[in-house]
């Protein structure tokens, strides 16, 4: 329900290419990135948008599988199929491909890309790997709570971890000892951004909130 809201969303503030794009270009592969890797990190698509045009340094327009968009940068991503981007390439559509990532770089966006075959049937590495470039970008915003930088360095190891951190991850990251580690998760349990969990009383691991508003951390 929320893919086909999403998708129809979108198709009404479309005309033209870019909507004849989108409903051309959105596939299976696309719609099962939705599926295995975004909607479990993220659970909105807020900030996506699908078959995103853009244009190269010669003004030829070409279109991204997916753009995020959030206010503090531009990432583009991508779902790669080895028959369609790597048998079916020849030099010139290589070096056009090399090119264009580097053009984007140059411009400010960054590019992520995954393999259809991972996102098939190693989506968690995927996961993984989409924390890791886009985590390190964000934070949770409360206007009247303020955080220590070693509150914000274990928020970002727990976006590397998939949402769950333990004190002795902490501990390595940090080098400090397993009880200040633990004070440090506390406080964070206290500015209601980590929730305690474990069995019989005893906590094992901590997890971010789905509830969290995040941003970027300047």
């Amino acid at each position: 329900m929320a893919h086909a809201s999403f998708i129809n969303e979108h198709l009404s503030r479309r005309t033209g290419e870019r909507k004849g794009r989108l409903l051309r270009g959105h596939n299976y592969a696309e719609k099962l990135l939705l599926e295995n890797v975004w909607w479990p990190v993220f659970g909105s698509f807020e900030n996506l948008h699908p078959e995103y045009e853009i244009r190269d340094w010669n003004r030829k327009s070409q279109f991204l599988d997916f753009a995020f968009l959030p206010p503090f940068g531009k990432f583009g991503i991508e779902c790669d199929g080895f028959q369609s981007h790597v048998r079916e390439m020849d030099r010139e559509r290589f070096s056009y491909s090399l090119n264009r990532d580097t053009f984007l770089t140059g411009i400010g966006w960054k590019m992520i890309h995954f393999s259809f075959d991972d996102v098939q049937q190693r989506p968690e590495v995927c996961r993984m790997l989409l924390q890791l470039v886009i985590g390190p970008h964000f934070i949770k915003k409360v206007e009247t709570i303020s955080l220590h930088v070693i509150e914000k360095e274990i928020l970002r190891l727990a976006w590397r971890l998939e949402g769950r951190v333990r004190p002795k991850d902490v501990t390595d990251l940090l080098k400090i000892d397993f009880r200040t580690s633990r004070s440090w998760l506390r406080s964070l349990v206290d500015k209601g951004m980590l929730e305690p969990k474990g069995k019989g009383g005893k906590i094992r691991s901590y997890e971010l909130l789905d509830n969290s508003e995040i941003f970027l951390a300047q």
